[in-house]
């Protein structure tokens, strides 16, 4: 709880370091104070007023971090605690303790949205997710005002790692996907068309879940592609004309299903995106070929798969490498522009003449000054590691305006 001192002290050891990302964890308990056990223990204007002065404090603490550091800041919210003095009748209270860390939690979020130095980190979702009796244990407590379980620490650490990656450009950008046994059950080549497991039955529908969180990072921005030892023509036959199939050949920006070793595949994919290594996320449910790639490629994020595919999803989901400070609506088509290059790169190998391209592909260059709109992507084209930074020099939106 010397949160306060650090970051209103201009000369405070905080500000010395200059961190990159700062994390500011609250705790509800000590926010609230007597509050917290006795909400009603006052009137309602009162709660409301002490409430709103909670908020006005922690917003102009905010503002002051800012205005002093470049420093990203992560602002941990609110936890609601199960609890209520007044049981089940909490919930009709208007401004009772529930609905008032409620609309602190909803303030603090609407203060910050479209302040690029500031993201809130949802710790009531945490909570949510992982169990109120978890992450408070109450002889830690007690006993050493531990706020957050010690077995639960890692899991909040992991959740952290998030804002880490993104700080640091060390996103991925692309998932690299085997077909048999990891986009549906079943080999295609031994089982046929009509044989795989894709769709009704809990194993078809585990391959579904998958493939459904896949297409939702598609959507966001994230590439797909596949590496896979198959017959082309089979494996092209369920993902055009399978009923059950979410992913399409238009979702995936790069395709190598063919007999080649998997490590000349993945290397061959990093070349035709322009990515490095280190931007490619490989799931491939065969513990040979992860074991392979690993050892032949560390540099490629190789994802550990149970045997149960109902798992797949649940990894996906809780891979904190994708997370990125901001998404434009550029991100959103990157997929689709990726597509849009394959195919242009097969219409440049159908034409001879490479003036009569160029002539056909009707570029259009534009040049103006950088802009609130524009400045999200220069900050994100300078994170790339690719031949158009030559500096190698990585900025903040912050350092661009």
């Amino acid at each position: 709880n010397q949160f306060n001192q650090e970051i209103l002290d201009v000369s405070s050891k905080l500000y010395k370091f200059s961190p990159d990302l700062t994390f500011l964890i609250l705790d509800t308990q000590s926010t609230l104070g007597n509050l917290f056990h006795e909400p009603y223990s006052v009137s309602s204007s009162e709660r409301k007023k002490i409430f709103d002065e909670k908020f006005d404090d922690l917003k102009n603490l905010v503002h002051s971090f800012t205005n002093q550091t470049k420093s990203k800041l992560v602002v941990m919210n609110f936890s609601i605690p199960s609890y209520s003095p007044y049981g089940i009748f909490e919930t009709k209270v208007v401004d009772g303790l529930h609905n008032s860390i409620k609309k602190l939690n909803e303030n603090l979020a609407n203060e910050f949205l479209k302040n690029d130095s500031v993201y809130i980190f949802d710790f009531n979702s945490f909570v949510n997710q992982y169990g109120e009796k978890n992450i408070f244990d109450v002889k830690q407590f007690l006993f050493g005002d531990i706020k957050v379980s010690l077995d639960y620490i890692p899991n909040l650490a992991d959740e952290f790692t998030g804002y880490i990656f993104a700080v640091l450009g060390l996103t991925k950008r692309c998932i690299v996907l085997d077909l048999d046994n990891t986009l549906w059950g079943g080999i295609v080549g031994e089982d046929g068309y009509d044989g795989i497991k894709l769709g009704a039955g809990a194993q078809g529908n585990s391959f579904i879940e998958f493939q459904k969180y896949l297409l939702s990072l598609h959507q966001r921005g994230i590439l797909l592609a596949i590496n896979s030892k198959n017959n082309p023509d089979d494996a092209l036959d369920v993902i055009t004309n399978h009923p059950d199939m979410i992913l399409r050949k238009e979702h995936f920006a790069c395709m190598k299903i063919n007999w080649n070793d998997k490590v000349s595949n993945m290397i061959d994919i990093a070349k035709e995106l322009n990515f490095g290594l280190d931007y490619l996320v490989y799931f491939d449910d065969d513990p040979v070929n992860r074991d392979f790639m690993k050892s032949s490629l560390p540099d490629v994020l190789t994802v550990e798969l149970p045997n149960d595919p109902s798992q797949y999803a649940i990894i996906l989901k809780n891979m904190k490498e994708f997370n990125v400070l901001k998404i434009t609506d550029e991100d959103a088509k990157r997929g689709q522009m990726y597509v849009q290059q394959k195919n242009r790169q097969e219409f440049e190998r159908s034409v001879t003449n490479l003036d009569e391209f160029l002539k056909q592909l009707k570029l259009k260059v534009k040049i103006k000054e950088a802009d609130k709109f524009s400045i999200p992507r220069i900050s994100q084209l300078t994170l790339k590691t690719n031949q158009f930074n030559l500096t190698t020099k990585r900025y903040q939106e912050e350092d661009i305006k």
